[in-house]
């Protein structure tokens, strides 16, 4: 069901939750095709200058070589590349290059030359590169339309643009650890390899954590419309956890994750997971509930959705209760049970923050938790132009000691995660049945380095009200 636009996102987040009984669902909630993408190439263009330059240098890399062929892209490729660009053209090799560095040398600190990026194949992605398409265009762009690079001719072409440039070390997308960064296929790297010859491949080094901080680092602006991703999917989680949705007795699960589907389907916009509806239910079990259960009065329900819009991503998970007849609020011991989640949301964001790697943040809220005695997991992982995304991992549900390798790198700066966990409580009124709170809420490390969420957290159950009655509230 299409609701009208006249109430938008901003309208929305400024209502208090009681008086949202309605929330409306924009139509078109991120502006057109041709907005949308005229956004994403500022940023773009504000990414290239602003974290590639920082990111080279941290890294001490005065060269960063990422050839790719068509449809096997490395996944820095949306990172680095206009939102009209759908894949990699034929083959491109994408050239970053230090000009404070020429020759060899370290960057000198008042060196403003900036990053020279050549894209050898393929587009200038709206004038963020220089486009060689032809070996005689190597140096210097010419005009005119020319043949496009091919085959051999590439590889030659990168080993005169090299030679011109002479660096010191050229980093290149391997890992073993870290999928973000191990892009290089094996005969992109055997092909560059046998072109460049031993005297250059020698100076080949993995970017680990180059690729990865250019994956993962977001600008203020791109946060700043974050918060209407956010905003969309509580309206949306609002919609579906009430009676416009759900019939009590007679709506199965799997309606609600189809409904879901239906509707960033309608507005345009998509989603990187198949969304998720789970049941817990006094008496029983999730087994004995099957796998599309009714849903019934006196049930808490659990979501796992998200939503993909401007190639970014969200993640997250809400619970509600619906109501018996003659009942107005949750049970108390479903209302504490979502506390402990809270708590354990706090202690995480509490612990967060750039220079901790995901392994140690793991340790300290797990130390805080268990001395607080709520029985949870954490399983937080990074959010942006991948749903699972690049940076540190802080748990996983079944490694709650660490999780080796990714686990590791360290929180920047500019990362986003999602807070994925789950809080564990015996509920009195369902005869002490543990009652598993899962939560997930977006939450972003600003400039800063401070977290904070990226809209807000489910604080209170959504409550679904029986059929005819007033919309829910929280």
């Amino acid at each position: 069901m299409r609701l009208a636009s006249t109430l938008t996102l901003a309208a929305l987040a400024a209502t208090p939750l009681a008086a949202q009984s309605r929330p409306a669902t924009p139509t078109r909630p991120f502006g057109t095709m041709r907005e949308q993408a005229q956004v994403q190439q500022q940023w773009l263009a504000k990414r290239m200058d602003t974290f590639l330059p920082a990111l080279m240098r941290k890294y001490r890399v005065d060269m960063w070589v990422i050839p790719m062929r068509e449809y096997n892209e490395d996944p820095v490729f949306s990172a680095i590349t206009s939102p009209t660009t759908m894949a990699a053209r034929r083959r491109t090799i994408y050239v970053f290059y230090d000009r404070c560095a020429a020759g060899g040398m370290e960057p000198a600190p008042d060196c403003t030359k900036g990053i020279e990026r050549l894209a050898l194949g393929g587009t200038s992605q709206g004038g963020v590169y220089t486009a060689v398409s032809s070996m005689k265009a190597v140096t210097a762009a010419v005009g005119g339309r020319q043949a496009e690079l091919w085959g051999d001719e590439q590889w030659e072409a990168l080993k005169k643009v090299i030679v011109e440039r002479n660096p010191r070390v050229i980093a290149i997308n391997t890992s073993k650890v870290f999928a973000f960064t191990d892009g290089l296929s094996s005969g992109e790297l055997a092909g560059m390899s046998d072109a460049l010859g031993p005297a250059w491949s020698q100076k080949f080094r993995p970017a680990e954590g180059l690729a990865l901080e250019m994956i993962a680092s977001r600008l203020p602006e791109e946060t700043a419309y974050y918060r209407k991703h956010q905003e969309l999917v509580w309206s949306l989680i609002a919609r579906m956890f009430s009676n416009e949705v759900i019939t009590p007795g007679k709506t199965h699960t799997s309606e609600l994750v189809w409904w879901w589907r239906q509707q960033v389907a309608d507005l345009g916009i998509g989603t990187w997971f198949q969304p998720s509806i789970e049941i817990q239910r006094m008496g029983t079990t999730s087994d004995k509930l099957g796998d599309d259960p009714v849903i019934m009065p006196g049930d808490v329900l659990h979501c796992d959705v998200g939503i993909t819009a401007l190639r970014l991503n969200t993640d997250t998970q809400h619970d509600a209760y619906v109501l018996k007849d003659g009942e107005t609020a949750a049970p108390a011991g479903l209302t504490a049970a979502l506390r402990n989640g809270n708590r354990l949301q706090d202690l995480l964001m509490e612990e967060t923050r750039p220079g901790r790697t995901g392994n140690e943040i793991l340790a300290a809220v797990r130390a805080r938790m268990l001395a607080e005695k709520i029985d949870g997991t954490v399983y937080t992982h990074p959010i942006g132009l991948h749903g699972h995304g690049a940076g540190p991992l802080i748990g996983l549900w079944d490694y709650q000691d660490g999780v080796p390798g990714r686990g590791d790198a360290p929180v920047t700066a500019n990362m986003w995660f999602s807070s994925e966990l789950q809080a564990t409580t015996p509920v009195p009124e369902w005869g002490g049945q543990p009652v598993r709170m899962a939560q997930e809420e977006d939450f972003v490390i600003g400039p800063d380095g401070k977290p904070q969420w990226a809209y807000r957290r489910q604080s209170e159950l959504w409550l679904v009200k029986p059929k005819g009655k007033d919309k829910p509230k929280m």
